[in-house]
């Protein structure tokens, strides 16, 4: 039987893996390789709902498409029990129409966290938080306001 910190270790490896693979590398295929087929998604659209496994394709593409070059770098990897949580950092250039607005050319740099319960070694359930509003505003989506410098 593995250890709690080999069980750790794999899954912590996993979500670093599915950051590389799937969104730096573009490797669509991983995507299906590294999730359970019954994955449920939560917080990737304005929906409430849980993603199921083809939603988050659409979501995928989506992303991709309104930002070509999509470079997400890990900071930080927590794992205990089943779940893993990531500190990221995702960053690339505006070049496509799907955000809410033709693409601008504008850099883009916006933090998340994500929390994935791993089953069986593939990723069977995930929570995104990232700031979708710094997004927008950095898109010309929604325009940036004197109230937004809370801490100045």
């Amino acid at each position: 039987m593995d250890s709690d910190e080999a069980v750790r270790s794999r899954n912590k490896e996993l979500i670093r893996n599915w950051f590389e693979e799937v969104w730096n590398e573009g490797n669509e295929s991983a995507i299906d390789e590294m999730r359970a087929p019954d994955v449920l998604s939560f917080g990737l659209g304005e929906s409430e709902a849980p993603a199921k496994a083809a939603e988050f394709k659409v979501f995928y593409h989506r992303m991709r498409a309104a930002i070509p070059d999509l470079h997400v770098t890990v900071e930080d990897v927590i794992a205990e029990g089943d779940k893993v949580v990531a500190r990221i950092s995702i960053e690339g250039t505006h070049c496509g129409a799907k955000l809410g607005v033709d693409a601008t050319g504008k850099r883009v740099n916006v933090d998340g966290l994500i929390m994935a319960r791993v089953r069986e070694g593939k990723i069977a359930e995930t929570w995104t938080q990232f700031d979708k509003l710094a997004l927008l505003k950095q898109v010309d989506a929604i325009p940036a306001s004197s109230r937004d410098r809370f801490f100045e």
